[in-house]
């Protein structure tokens, strides 16, 4: 299989790599599904996919009572908790790549959070975890909205 090089990443240096990479994907990962599922065990359906009138296009999306939810891939977003290693090839690249991704992470966060919206983000790792946990934090916020409490962060 040739390689079809789009600009954005190295030629990985073996074709194993390139598939794999290939295979990554931005919507309806594993720990999305999860996280929808257990949303939907805890009693709170009616949510939006990549809700694109939200700032930063928010994973889900509760858009009546501004409730955003980014679900963070630990690799790619850099989970805090997994403290995962760069890869070995093509180090500066993939170093700057992921600084890229979090300081566009921070401007969704604030984007959002200007805008009024409450912002909970929920890693890769805490989900596979514990998803019905997850999912009750998010319920709780409902609940607190819903009860006409302040607005606030969650990380």
């Amino acid at each position: 299989m040739e390689y079809l090089r789009d600009g954005r990443a190295p030629i990985p240096d073996s074709e194993v790599t390139s598939r794999v990479m290939s295979s990554n994907k931005g919507k309806d990962t594993k720990p999305e599904i999860l996280m929808r599922d257990a949303l939907r065990q805890v009693g709170i359906p009616g949510y939006r996919l990549h809700w694109k009138k939200a700032p930063g296009r928010p994973d889900i999306a509760y858009p009546g009572k501004r409730i955003a939810i980014f679900v963070h891939g630990c690799y790619w977003h850099r989970c805090p908790h997994c403290d995962l290693p760069l890869p070995r090839s093509n180090t500066a690249f993939w170093a700057e790549k992921f600084r890229k991704n979090k300081e566009r992470d921070k401007k969704k966060l604030k984007a959002l959070g200007d805008e009024g919206w409450d912002v909970l983000v929920f890693w890769e790792c805490e989900i596979k975890k514990d998803a019905i946990g997850c999912a009750k934090k998010v319920k709780a916020l409902h609940e607190k909205i819903n009860k006409g409490h302040s607005r606030h962060f969650t990380k």
